[in-house]
């Protein structure tokens, strides 16, 4: 039989990103006895923001570790629109997530090159828009190659926050 390349239902899901968490129970393979998450709920809309904050340990990772589908949960069910995450291809989904961490990867190149790594030929608007939106478009504006000017091994010519900013663009500009 074909394998389906999108899901188990044969379509291939218009991904919005309404996520929904119900009942959902997880433990690391590696330690089965610790129980990360103890049922967490919760539902964000297409347009809402939501922040994980707790302590270290306490299961923000692992929330995103399993929207990206590295693990599934133990028991509950984690939806993104109205499609059970278990039946969306994993690739296909993980096109269509974007994480900047604390400390995002910056690559020894442009701040332009940075924010489109990985996509081919955006146009400049495009990375104008998301540097505005993540408000790093002034600070590069500034810099006497603008979008042109290198950052350095890792970004080290960049504060955190620049580069928190750099990697929000990278995110932003692929939609």
């Amino acid at each position: 039989s074909k394998i389906d390349s999108y899901s188990t239902n044969g379509l291939k899901p218009n991904i919005l990103g309404a996520i929904n968490f119900k009942e959902v129970f997880f433990a690391y393979p590696t330690r089965t006895e610790v129980q990360v998450l103890k049922g967490l709920n919760f539902d964000l809309g297409t347009s809402q923001t939501l922040a994980l904050v707790g302590s270290s340990g306490c299961g923000k990772s692992t929330v995103v570790n399993l929207l990206e589908r590295f693990y599934d949960p133990l028991d509950g069910n984690i939806k993104i629109d109205d499609y059970d995450l278990r039946t969306i291809n994993i690739p296909y989904m993980r096109q269509h997530i974007s994480l900047v961490s604390q400390e995002p990867v910056l690559f020894d190149c442009s701040l332009g090159e940075n924010i489109t790594y990985g996509l081919d030929e955006v146009p400049h608007q495009k990375i104008v828009e998301a540097a505005k939106k993540a408000n790093i478009h002034e600070f590069i504006q500034g810099l006497p190659e603008g979008y042109n000017t290198r950052v350095g091994e890792k970004g080290a010519q960049l504060s955190g926050g620049q580069k928190q900013r750099v990697a929000i663009a990278r995110a932003l500009v692929r939609d």
